[in-house]
């Protein structure tokens, strides 16, 4: 079973903290939109949350159908947060890597990188206009590697170790490059 990770156990430094529960135009949290777009092209969803961020929590643990764990280590980067989405999911034949600030991504998109996935890719990432996006599909037959990875910059390193085992899908669809890291950026799509 391909299983969605999504990240949201970052401090959201660059937007002055709280990013993750900021509201779109339709009153849901960033946070909240990110998960139900997962939740509406996967069976199987488990989102990240760091110590301490009791609102994220909250709202996510309110969604049904998706289960949420924290990462201790959330505070030393990325690829903490993400090992420890894998770890909760070890038997996954697959994981589709959504970022908890990106929360315009659709669902048809998010279901086509799954299948790629399913399909034997590597890594499928998708492509909107000749720029990459997110989420990012990953083969289980990297989970050690993932099991292990620290720092913060996920699994950028390892889907750069083997750029001949990446396979892009054009999407026709903003969303997968709209990410939210500063208040001008959440100004932008309000």
């Amino acid at each position: 079973m391909i299983t969605g990770i999504l990240l949201a156990a970052g401090a959201g430094t660059r937007f002055g903290g709280g990013k993750l529960i900021q509201t779109l135009n339709d009153n849901t949290p960033i946070c909240v939109a990110a998960a139900r777009n997962l939740k509406a092209s996967l069976p199987h969803i488990i989102a990240v949350t760091r110590p301490g961020d009791t609102a994220v929590l909250e709202l996510l643990q309110q969604e049904s159908d998706l289960q949420v764990v924290t990462c201790l280590r959330a505070e030393q980067g990325m690829g903490h947060t993400l090992a420890e989405g894998v770890a909760a999911s070890r038997d996954a034949t697959g994981w589709i890597v959504a970022l908890g600030d990106m929360p315009l991504i659709q669902p048809a998109s998010i279901k086509r990188v799954a299948e790629a996935i399913e399909q034997g890719a590597w890594f499928a990432v998708p492509r909107h206009q000749g720029k990459r996006g997110h989420p990012i599909g990953i083969n289980s037959r990297f989970r050690e590697e993932l099991l292990t990875l620290t720092g913060d910059k996920g699994a950028r390193d390892l889907i750069a170790a083997h750029p001949d085992k990446i396979e892009f899908i054009d999407v026709d669809d903003p969303g997968v490059l709209v990410d939210i890291d500063t208040r001008a950026d959440l100004l932008k799509i309000r």
